[in-house]
């Protein structure tokens, strides 16, 4: 896919990925073999129709190809651009053997794009109208998800989320360069369509209680509240001035917006050296955003590079930007300078041993091989955890041992009108995983209030 060049990159947070031509796209569905079983499908959580949308882009019916897809996923535009489509569809693509599976994401993605450049929007027929009032928490992927699906079968929706805009980490945690908020805005409009209420700067468990909101007539609740607590290294100098974690310095980003300071006036304080600490995709899009804020970006990872398990698209994009990396590497202690600002971080080197149960050799600290990297800044961006308030909104509920919600195969939690899905319950993983699960909790939802 065609890309804005290096230099501009830099100088911008504008997308990176320029999209398919109509064209382009065209010329890439004709690719398709069009298999009589097709395993792309199997590769799909959400089972999307891809033999047939694909074929419907080869035959230029484009709005032919988005009503397919949208048929299954509420959220094309999203996922187009953030699905890990070369580990789950396109991997299967029968085309791997003899060279490159054809693009579905980017194509996923073009005529998403190409549905909203055209100003299309779905009128929906529903089937009945239900009376029963449903409460969404958080409008994350999973909320809007359930939101979407449980308004499609008539129910009354309304979206509940604490922050000042929704979108949940679609929002505050991918940068604009990745999934430009103009996007997001547009699909969030498109689920609204339906007649569901988002009410923002409401927090459930302090604004109103659930059980005050179940007096308001909410037969059923839904938690998509997402992994949004951060996980430290558990190191000396973890508490200095510009230590970050990687939610916080995307919030402030993304969502506070302070790469546009004095125009925002939330500014973000970074030095000329920042270490970025890990390797997924999280830890890309600090490194990518650092950049864009003129330091210059290391990426300190305890494995090595094959290793690394941010998309490959990712990390093409940063290497060619001008991110540099430090592997085998762990941090052993951030020191600072007179004024407790960050100075530098201590390092270990490490070697790779026997594999663990991801596939990946494990990283072990070598003694005495300690080493410094002089930094002005540190983010840390090792993945998150469970939201430590769930028990403010909901008391009564259980908890697994890492504080993620307990639901059983039904996405119902202990509490019976209570149901959950996306990271609050499986813990940090994809959009197309929390799509999945919501969709899952729809069907279970729905006849536990046709058995109310």
């Amino acid at each position: 896919m065609r890309k804005i060049s290096k230099a501009e990159r830099l100088n911008t947070f504008k997308e990176v990925s320029l999209g398919f031509s109509q064209d382009e796209a065209v010329e890439e569905a004709k690719r398709c073999l069009q298999c009589r079983d097709p395993s792309c499908i199997r590769g799909c959580p959400l089972e999307i129709d891809i033999k047939g949308f694909v074929g419907s882009i080869a035959r230029r019916k484009f709005k032919e190809a988005i009503e397919k897809i949208r048929e299954k996923n509420p959220l094309p535009a999203i996922c187009g651009r953030v699905c890990p489509q070369e580990n789950l569809c396109q991997e299967r693509c029968v085309l791997n053997k003899k060279g490159e599976p054809i693009k579905i994401g980017y194509l996923e993605r073009f005529v998403a794009d190409w549905e909203r450049e055209n100003n299309l929007r779905k009128n929906f027929n529903f089937i009945e109208k239900r009376e029963e009032k449903i409460a969404v928490i958080g409008s994350g992927p999973a909320g809007l998800s359930f939101s979407f699906e449980m308004a499609k079968k008539g129910f009354k929706v309304t979206l509940f989320e604490a922050l000042h805009k929704a979108g949940g980490v679609l929002r505050y945690g991918i940068p604009e360069f990745r999934l430009p908020k103009d996007v997001l805005d547009k699909e969030i409009e498109y689920i609204k369509n339906l007649g569901i209420e988002v009410i923002t700067d409401f927090f459930v468990g302090k604004t109103k209680t659930i059980e005050e909101l179940k007096k308001e007539g909410f037969k059923l609740f839904f938690l998509g509240l997402g992994a949004g607590s951060p996980k430290f290294l558990g190191i000396e100098g973890e508490n200095l001035n510009q230590v970050y974690s990687a939610n916080e310095f995307l919030v402030r980003v993304n969502l506070m917006k302070s790469y546009l300071f004095p125009q925002y006036h939330t500014p973000v304080k970074i030095g000329r050296k920042v270490g970025v600490i890990g390797a997924g995709n999280v830890a890309f899009d600090c490194a990518r955003v650092a950049l864009r804020l003129k330091s210059k970006v290391f990426i300190i990872y305890r494995r090595g590079e094959l290793e690394m398990p941010a998309r490959k698209e990712e990390i093409e994009n940063a290497k060619e930007e001008g991110v540099e990396f430090i592997f085998l590497a762990t941090p052993k202690k951030i020191i600072s300078d007179r004024e407790g600002n960050v100075k530098g971080m201590v390092c270990l080197r490490n070697e790779l041993k026997e594999e663990d149960e991801t596939g990946r050799r494990v990283p072990f600290p070598v003694e005495g091989s300690d080493f410094l990297v002089d930094l002005d800044t540190v983010i840390i961006a090792i993945g998150t955890q469970a939201n430590p308030l769930i028990k403010e909104i909901i008391p009564d509920i259980d908890l697994t041992d890492k504080g993620f919600v307990k639901v059983n195969e039904y996405f119902q939690t202990s509490v019976s009108y209570i149901f959950a899905g996306g990271d609050i319950v499986s813990g940090n993983a994809t959009v197309i995983n929390a799509i999945y699960q919501a969709k899952k909790a729809v069907f279970f939802a729905q006849r536990f209030l046709n058995n109310v």
